[in-house]
């Protein structure tokens, strides 16, 4: 027998206290999940607002592409697109939500600054570069949203979990040993009482 089961005052409460503190476990994981479940909700519906753009983007972009690539020739495209610099400015940050780390994505723009001459060109290729700019900062975006919705939703299930864990297990089980040691506490007093009572009649009767 686990001596933690002992009907003794004692242990009376411990589990008490153990019930207390699983309950408010629980309370708390229940509130963490709404948190997070809040966060997630509007971080996906800025996810398919983000998607939207960058879907409306991209065909303005290619249609962009393709007039310049008329005007121009693809392989003048070509030959200005090869002078547009990597991208090697994008630095992670994080912040924490109830525990949870949410990237943020950080960019140098100087970046976007023109790497071709006005004279040289016509319109066509200023608004396609415009076009894939947008693009390009969209789709950071969208992957600092995706990213964050992802870790949100297996901190939502880790927490869930342990919340399930706090209702269906702990709690009924120190419910159960409170309600145990309880009645056995009960028991003995009633046959002490009863044992009193016999004893004083004893003596009363001699």
């Amino acid at each position: 027998m686990d001596p933690r089961e002992f009907p003794t005052k004692g242990n009376l409460m411990l589990a008490k206290n153990s019930l207390a503190l699983a309950r408010q476990g629980f309370d708390l994981m229940d509130k963490k999940r709404n948190v997070l479940l809040k966060e997630l909700m509007a971080l996906i519906d800025e996810a398919k607002d983000i998607q939207e753009q960058i879907d409306t983007t991209f065909t303005k972009a290619y249609a962009c592409l393709q007039r310049a690539n008329i005007e121009h020739g693809i392989s003048k495209v070509q030959e200005l697109a090869f002078t547009v610099p990597i991208e090697e400015s994008i630095r992670i940050q994080t912040r924490s939500i109830m525990g949870t780390e949410i990237p943020l994505v950080r960019y140098d723009e100087k970046q976007n600054n023109l790497t071709y001459s006005f004279s040289s060109t016509r319109e066509s290729i200023d608004m396609a570069r415009e076009a894939f700019r947008e693009v390009k900062d969209l789709t950071i975006k969208l992957s600092a949203v995706e990213n964050s919705a992802y870790r949100l939703a297996g901190n939502i299930k880790k927490t869930q979990k342990r919340a399930n864990a706090l209702k269906n297990i702990t709690i009924p089980m120190y419910t159960e040993l409170v309600r145990n040691i309880n009645n056995a506490l009960e028991e003995k007093e009633r046959e002490e009482f009863t044992r009193l009572k016999v004893i004083k009649s004893m003596k009363s009767a001699s």
